[in-house]
């Protein structure tokens, strides 16, 4: 039996980018799918001059998307006078909210919902792969889909996104390298999960910014997180102030020389959280010294981390769920990033460290040639890329390690 898919489709400001995601849209090669949009903004805005361009944007959407023809659609009107967002509860998190909820309201538990955004591409093939993804896994809760930004004709912007993908995979190789179960790479353009699935663990939750990390963090604390499908999505790597973190915020404060929020995390840092999920069996008979601990008892605030978790759960695999879902993917980050400012090294000699010792064999001499007094800022474009393809690469291989060792 054919999967049932609902697109979930938020829309700020994308009035340009509807017509090219509609015509791919049209080339999925299964028709078997309903989109929803929700187009939005803040009722507020109205009083704002500035934002006077997004909410014309905004209308031209929802004129076009009221003649459009050849789809299932179903509209979600946060724009019209009287319908915007309050000032509390808005954005895209509300926006994702809004569609994904409606959707669970009404769609058989079995049906897939695939969270998609305006300015990415998509292949033919993007749904069957998630089908195929979900069919070999049916327990699976969700699916954080590969993804590889598309370049412009700009070469300083496409220095800034190819220097955040880079640290986004190497994020991602050293969390898949310790077999971490927070190693998806989050983007609200490109996962997919079950509508039981987004029921059980009881939806996603409308922060300011980032919604789409800690929902999948939620998944991943209710059950397995696939990483792997035959396909690609191809987000844009246009700069956007329109969430506080992300793909956007990052090349502008990257075009400012600024990536302190986006460090090349060195590859012993790992080894550390490593370590630590690698004791939670033991802890679970007595306390032992973790190279986390100072980091988590600041940060929760406690010294005793496991007797509680103990006394609530009497078996081992619970109490190290429960230390899991504890020690998550946020805290992980702030591990790191607290780890981090210690750190000798910059972030150049960081990824030549990690590169070099992990997958050295694997690349050619005049490859490695390039990575000499290599620097950020000085090397090209061009080879930047070719470092990019190469993580990629290599983090496509472990992707799909990873989901052959989930039912």
């Amino acid at each position: 039996m054919k999967s049932k898919f609902h697109l979930a489709l938020p829309v700020l400001n994308e009035f340009k980018n509807l017509p090219k995601l509609m015509e791919r849209i049209k080339k999925f090669d299964t028709s078997n799918f309903t989109l929803w949009v929700c187009v939005n903004h803040f009722e507020h805005w109205r009083d704002i001059p500035d934002k006077a361009e997004q909410i014309a944007d905004n209308e031209k959407s929802l004129a076009y998307l009221s003649n459009l023809e050849g789809i299932d659609l179903r509209v979600i009107d946060r724009t019209t006078k009287g319908k915007g967002w309050p000032r509390k509860k808005g954005g895209v998190g509300w926006a994702r909210k809004t569609i994904m909820d409606a959707i669970a309201a009404e769609a058989d538990s079995k049906s897939l919902i695939v969270s998609i955004d305006a300015d990415t591409e998509y292949p033919s093939n993007y749904l069957s792969a998630i089908e195929k993804a979900f069919k070999n896994h049916p327990k699976a809760y969700g699916l954080a889909l590969p993804y590889f930004h598309r370049l412009s004709n700009n070469e300083e912007n496409n220095r800034l996104i190819l220097r955040y993908e880079i640290y986004m995979r190497n994020y991602a190789l050293n969390m898949l390298r310790i077999n971490n179960p927070y190693a998806f790479s989050a983007l609200g353009s490109a996962m997919a999960f079950p509508v039981w699935a987004y029921r059980k663990s009881g939806g996603l939750t409308p922060v300011i910014s980032g919604e789409d990390f800690y929902f999948l963090q939620k998944l991943t604390k209710n059950g397995e997180m696939l990483l792997w499908a035959d396909t690609v999505a191809k987000p844009s790597s246009r700069l956007s102030n329109r969430v506080v973190f992300g793909t956007g915020p990052a090349l502008i404060k990257g075009e400012k020389g600024d990536w302190s929020s986006y460090p090349i995390y060195h590859h012993t840092l790992f080894e550390a959280v490593k370590q630590t999920f690698d004791l939670f069996p033991a802890l679970f008979e007595k306390d032992l010294t973790t190279p986390m601990d100072n980091f988590l008892k600041t940060q929760f605030k406690e010294d005793n981390l496991w007797k509680p978790l103990r006394d609530n759960y009497k078996d081992v695999s619970n109490f190290v769920r429960a230390c899991v879902n504890k020690i998550d993917g946020l805290r992980i980050l702030q591990y790191l990033r607290k780890e981090q400012e210690s750190m000798p090294l910059n972030n150049n000699q960081n990824l030549v460290d990690f590169l070099f010792n992990f997958y050295g064999q694997q690349m050619d001499e005049p490859f490695k040639k390039h990575f000499k007094d290599f620097d950020f800022e000085g090397t090209a474009v061009c080879f930047l890329d070719l470092i990019r393809e190469f993580m990629f690469e290599r983090e496509m291989e472990l992707r799909k390690k990873h989901d052959e060792t989930i039912m």
